[in-house]
């Protein structure tokens, strides 16, 4: 069985239309002398989209198995994945609690306006979010704290992390190798935000198990897990095991620029973001969010200017979404 017969045989319950295009960008294009393209996850699923859709069809198709009602996850304040894993869990009749280890802010913005208007159960919890600690350590608190709050529910890792969720990115990697072949594109570099890793991860262990020539490259945009490319790595040989054809990644297999591109600290705007995000809106009419992708976005076009991705193969930037925290900052976005 290949490993693709064994991804079909896993239960997922799509949540949105594939493939998502994969769109020139002309006018970044020609200012950069290269070609570029974005892959525009940020339009799928529901509740305003975005990539979590693809982690979420197999997430919660485990949640229906289990025939549990209530499914709980955490984040920053402007996650996405938070709202995402609310509306989807609208759609499929389940309740959804989400877990923020911050002061409830004075009014909400963004994000929580649209959990607020999902009906999410909102939890602010003021404790810290685990800065310092590795990625599973902050889930494994993350969890109990769920347990202590809501009682029995599905529980799911922040931004989907873990294989199942990942699982949606090994689907992706197959897609987005097809497309690039399909249009003749060769030498062809990804680039991505890597907040808590999973698309990352999904993405390393379904290039190599298509045996794909894409190159990858994360950028850091959160500066908060201790051990990050030990936890990428690990999941990444996990997916690839899961599907029947095991491989081994080292830390230093991980693709991703860790803290350079981030600022000040996580889920706040940097300058370069901020930058980018108006250069990108201006040439192409396409927007970024703050937080996320426009910080990603920045670190690509300054690896550019730094010669590191080469001087004129195409670079396909992955649009993760993430729309609605433009709202959560109209100091900055002005």
């Amino acid at each position: 069985m290949s490993f693709l017969d064994k991804l079909d045989s896993i239960a997922r319950i799509p949540l949105s239309e594939y493939p998502t295009p994969l769109e020139p960008l002309p006018c970044l294009s020609a200012e950069l002398g290269r070609p570029v393209y974005v892959k525009r996850d940020d339009v799928l699923g529901p509740g305003l989209g975005g990539n979590k859709t693809r982690k979420l069809e197999y997430l919660l198709a485990e949640v229906r198995h289990k025939g549990q009602r209530k499914v709980v996850t955490f984040g920053g304040l402007q996650s996405n994945h938070a709202r995402l894993t609310a509306a989807a869990a609208n759609r499929l009749g389940m309740q959804s609690h989400l877990l923020y280890f911050e002061k409830r802010p004075s009014e909400l913005t963004g994000n929580l306006v649209i959990n607020q208007l999902l009906g999410a159960k909102m939890h602010f919890i003021p404790i810290g979010g685990g800065g310092g600690m590795t990625l599973e350590a902050s889930i494994r608190l993350a969890h109990m704290v769920a347990l202590a709050l809501v009682g029995r529910h599905y529980f799911i890792p922040v931004g989907g992390h873990n294989w199942l969720g990942c699982l949606g990115y090994v689907r992706a990697a197959q897609e987005v190798n097809d497309q690039v072949h399909a249009l003749g594109l060769e030498k062809v570099q990804l680039v991505l935000a890597a907040g808590s890793g999973g698309t990352l991860a999904g993405l390393m262990a379904g290039l190599t198990l298509c045996e794909s020539d894409i190159q990858l490259l994360g950028i850091d945009v959160g500066k908060l897990w201790k051990a990050f490319p030990v936890s990428i790595a690990a999941l990444a040989a996990d997916i690839c095991t899961r599907l029947g054809e095991p491989h081994n990644f080292t830390p230093e297999q991980v693709p991703l620029i860790e803290n350079l591109y981030v600022g000040d600290r996580y889920g706040v705007p940097s300058v370069e973001g901020q930058s980018a995000l108006k250069r990108l809106a201006r040439a192409e009419g396409l927007l970024l969010d703050p937080v996320y992708t426009a910080k990603a976005f920045a670190g690509m076009l300054a690896e550019i200017a730094k010669g590191h991705l080469g001087t004129n193969g195409p670079i396909v930037f992955l649009h993760t979404g993430g729309l609605p925290a433009i709202f959560a900052y109209p100091g900055e976005m002005a």
